[in-house]
């Protein structure tokens, strides 16, 4: 028995011997390590999807949402994990989330969160001014946010002759909406029609633009058109923008009432 725990004394002091069963340890624990870390990746976790397309700006409800089982590799930290913090929240803006993606938290918003990228585009010291249009204006809805516009005037003369000019070259457009306010190309499964073009002016240029509106008795109407497309409406004169400006300045005229609110411009011949 001693020659027993003598001989096993002297194996595991041997230096060769503690060296191997160091070896096997090591081997042992990354193995484990290895098999732990794979299995922890690839074990499923039940994820929220979208049961639907959602489109820019919508409200999603429960039965928006359905769940699937993946690997937990594939699920990262931007990723929302549970209904309740998707339910209630908004789709951002420009943003549509297929059918079976995930919920990613940049692409939800609360509702007083949620921005119109077209105002947010407008350049400092610029403001922002819808162009009223229809179809039949904006060519069929062929003009997009991106697009350079011109936008040109007509109007009718003290000799009652019809004027046409250009007031406003390549203005970029920013957003097309409706008469809702919605974006007119921001919802691939419904057809809106056109209202208003939204673009960026200097102050000055958007005080001229609002004076203009007041001058319908004048036959007063701007138009947008492709920047260097031809002018669909024909004149007895072609003036250039220098006129029009004159035109629309001669004719109204500014106030300030006694609460301080912003100039408002009337029509001259009603001031009268």
């Amino acid at each position: 028995m001693n020659n027993i725990i003598v001989s096993f004394k002297k194996f595991i002091t041997n230096k060769n011997t503690v060296t191997i069963l160091g070896v096997i340890i090591i081997l042992a624990l990354l193995y484990w390590g290895y098999n732990s870390t794979i299995e922890n990746q690839v074990k499923p976790v039940q994820i929220p999807v979208a049961k639907q397309t959602i489109q820019p700006r919508t409200l999603i409800t429960d039965d928006m949402i359905t769940y699937i089982s993946v690997p937990s590799v594939a699920v990262n930290t931007n990723v929302k994990r549970n209904k309740s913090s998707i339910v209630g929240m908004y789709s951002n803006v420009n943003t549509v989330i297929p059918a079976g993606s995930m919920f990613y938290s940049d692409v939800l918003v609360a509702e007083e969160q949620l921005p119109d990228s077209a105002f947010t585009a407008v350049k400092d010291g610029e403001r922002p001014y819808a162009l009223s249009v229809t179809t039949e204006s904006t060519y069929g809805n062929s003009i997009f946010p991106g697009n350079k516009i011109d936008v040109f005037m007509k109007a009718v003369d003290e000799s009652g002759q019809v004027m046409v000019g250009r007031l406003l070259a390549q203005v970029e457009v920013l957003a097309v909406k409706d008469s809702s306010g919605n974006n007119v190309f921001e919802d691939s499964t419904t057809t809106r029609t056109p209202a208003t073009l939204l673009f960026g002016v200097p102050e000055d240029v958007f005080v001229l633009l609002k004076k203009s509106e007041y001058l319908k008795s004048f036959g007063v109407e701007l138009f947008p058109v492709p920047y260097g497309g031809t002018v669909p409406i024909e004149g007895d004169l072609v003036v250039d923008r220098q006129e029009l400006v004159d035109f629309i300045e001669s004719n109204t005229v500014n106030f300030t009432d006694t609460n301080d609110k912003p100039e408002t411009p009337q029509v001259e011949s009603e001031m009268e």
